[in-house]
């Protein structure tokens, strides 16, 4: 079976690598992955070297990103996304047997609306969920439209999805597939973690990553101040991992590398990858900003989130989930809370155990 992986960025290929690992070493399955989006881009880091480090087979490197991050220029790159690949489907049109894409990006669904016309079965991982604050919850629920098969990583996303699109044969609840990284992937120690990228873990740290709201992005400038005046004041090391590319991104980065180059406590990393990003999860105090991985995955960790604005409002989460909004007095607040709340039990809502092992089994079965 001939499977294409659509990845646009370092989030989502770290999502899929426990799937990518199986299906790569299983005979079973000729593995091809389709590289666009930010991986592409210098000036985030260039992502797809790490792709071809790993030893995957890429069918397809699509530029797509441009330099700007105006509600046109993003507008403009789901254009362009879309053209480049109209071409691709049409040269690839009866050659993948599925295609997998992932989760809620506009250029992954740039992507797949594009594949509609020349009917290429696709699957789709993370339908269902809900994030009120980001315009990605319409493309989410698009791209599951689009698909015919479906990895959920909850019931009621599982149930969602059904009511979405209508069938209920073809939606496996599987858990969340980023999770399998936690038994497959070997965390670095101290020493290894401070040589390769600069930063001692010992010291008490927080790790902090902040999206832009899209629903809203006019109030993304206000929002970044507020919280870089937190961050400056915090009794913490903090660990901070950059910005997507999204509309106002680089109003952000800009104000995160101004903000680092004033203040030694402050430290940024484009990309850690999947290993320096659980390792440096594993020995912070806390999460604090708006990623999902403090939704998905912090609670493995035993960690408390500091979840600020309304991102990820609307998603299931778990207990050591501290909602906030982004006001300087309310995040101080919550931070302060942290030291006496009672210690987490890893137990995490998205975990059930081998959903890379339960997609095999289904993309086997059909």
């Amino acid at each position: 079976m001939r499977i294409a992986v659509l990845t646009s960025s370092r989030a989502d290929y770290g999502i899929y690598l426990p799937l990518l690992n199986k299906l790569q070493a299983d005979a079973y399955f000729d593995l091809r992955l389709l590289v666009f989006g930010s991986h592409l881009s210098k000036f985030h880091g260039y992502t797809a070297i790490q792709i071809e480090k790993d030893g995957f087979q890429i069918d397809h490197h699509v530029e797509t990103v441009l330099s700007a991050d105006s509600k046109e220029a993003i507008s403009t790159s789901m254009a362009l996304t879309s053209l480049k690949f109209a071409a691709i489907w049409a040269q690839e049109e009866d050659r993948y047997d599925y295609v997998l894409c992932l989760g809620d990006r506009y250029e992954m669904f740039s992507a797949v609306s594009a594949a509609a016309p020349f009917h290429v079965k696709l699957a789709h991982l993370h339908g269902g969920e809900t994030t009120l604050g980001a315009i990605d919850n319409q493309f989410r629920h698009s791209i599951s439209l689009f698909s015919t098969l479906h990895f959920t990583s909850t019931e009621a996303a599982a149930q969602r999805v059904s009511a979405i699109t209508e069938d209920t044969d073809n939606v496996y609840c599987v858990g969340a597939l980023s999770l399998d990284n936690l038994a497959t992937v070997p965390l670095l120690t101290l020493d290894e973690f401070q040589r390769k990228f600069g930063i001692d873990l010992s010291i008490p740290s927080v790790l902090f990553t902040f999206h832009p709201e899209t629903v809203n992005p006019q109030h993304n400038s206000l929002h970044i101040s507020e919280i870089v005046a937190v961050l400056e004041r915090l009794e913490y090391q903090v660990i901070v991992t950059l910005p997507n590319a999204d509309t106002s991104g680089n109003t952000i980065r800009q104000k995160l590398l101004e903000c680092a180059d004033t203040s030694r406590q402050i430290k940024v990393v484009e990309n850690f990858g999947t290993q320096g990003y659980f390792t440096c999860l594993k020995h912070c105090a806390f999460l604090l900003g708006n990623t999902s991985s403090g939704i998905l995955e912090a609670a493995s960790f035993g960690k408390y989130v500091v979840d600020l604005g309304s991102r990820q409002a609307g998603r299931e989460h778990g207990p050591n989930v501290l909602k906030c909004r982004i006001s300087q007095t309310e995040i101080l607040s919550t931070v302060n809370r942290i030291p006496s709340l009672p210690p987490l039990d890893h137990t995490n809502i998205y975990w059930q155990g081998g959903a890379a092992d339960k997609i095999i089994r289904v993309l086997k079965t059909i």
